[in-house]
């Protein structure tokens, strides 16, 4: 039976019930690069199908398969969550994507590099510096929706931060900088976490924490994507792309020999490039646009 939206509750990918918001929905087509218009006939038709209990993820699928019948590099955008969780299954390729993203911020980066403590060695998954700042960076990738990252992670990687740091001050010229630990993954904090993180002054970076700040905002200022946000590539030419540690779609662009060394062909093979060009050519304009809407 329909029930008026206003009132419905929908089930989130971790189980919990929450009220449908309207609003959301737009605002996640419109980042997509859907104009005002498309935005709204997508959610009306989202309405129309809403019965009490309604998984977040038929909605998703829903909303994403209508965008996709208008613009394939729009559906890639909208769905881009769950494109960074088919960077897996082990976490490399996720931290080599945040390194790109740091390093599109003007910084310098090291991933995946063995560091000397105090006590003990420690891998960091990327190491990032800046005029007078030094970062460590721990990556937690999940492949799954709904996980949420407790206190216990800050507090382990603090632990490993304060061992670091005590040997990076002894360094020459390192006295004077600042140094801190950071927490980035592609999902979000418990709310502890986030009170642990602002206590011990740590930068937790989350799905949309801290708020204009977090992972996506990093993505959509950036315009790099993944190449799992690609519709026109099929789940196995994604993964070989990514075995070999091909990551972003900007690499892609105009390389038709990456594409053929995993078999995709022509005709196939000009429509993923399009979609790339794309993702590629359209982000500057569509980052203008969600910057004057902050």
């Amino acid at each position: 039976m329909k029930i008026n939206a206003n009132h419905i509750n929908i089930t989130k990918a971790s189980g919990h019930k929450a009220p449908f918001n309207e609003g959301k929905l737009k605002q996640s087509l419109l980042r997509s690069g859907a104009n005002s218009e498309l935005a709204d006939e997508i959610v009306s038709e989202v309405m129309e199908m809403l019965v009490e209990g309604i998984s977040t993820r038929k909605i998703y699928k829903t909303a994403l398969r209508l965008l996709r019948n208008t613009s394939r590099p729009m559906a890639a955008r909208y769905n881009l969550k769950r494109a960074i969780m088919e960077l897996g299954p082990s976490g490399f390729p996720f931290e080599q994507f945040v390194g790109v993203l740091l390093n599109q911020q003007g910084y310098r980066t090291q991933v995946g590099v063995i560091v000397k403590g105090h006590c003990v060695n420690h891998e960091v998954d990327v190491i990032a510096e800046k005029d007078n700042h030094h970062f460590m960076i721990e990556c937690k990738f999940h492949n799954r929706q709904g996980y949420i990252c407790d206190v216990k992670i800050p507090l382990y990687i603090q632990s490993r931060f304060l061992d670091v740091e005590n040997t990076w001050k002894k360094i020459d010229g390192h006295a004077e900088k600042f140094h801190q630990g950071w927490v980035v993954t592609n999902t979000r904090f418990s709310e502890d976490a986030a009170q642990y993180g602002r206590c011990m002054n740590m930068n937790l970076v989350g799905w949309d924490y801290p708020r204009n700040n977090g992972l996506k905002d990093w993505i959509d200022s950036s315009g790099l994507h993944p190449v799992t946000c690609l519709t026109t590539l099929t789940h196995r030419e994604k993964q070989e792309l990514l075995d070999k540690k091909i990551v972003l779609c900007k690499t892609l662009h105009h390389n038709y020999s990456l594409l053929q060394s995993i078999g995709v062909n022509p005709p196939r093979l000009q429509k993923v490039m399009d979609e790339c060009a794309a993702l590629c050519e359209t982000y500057r304009t569509l980052s203008q646009s969600l910057k004057l809407k902050k």
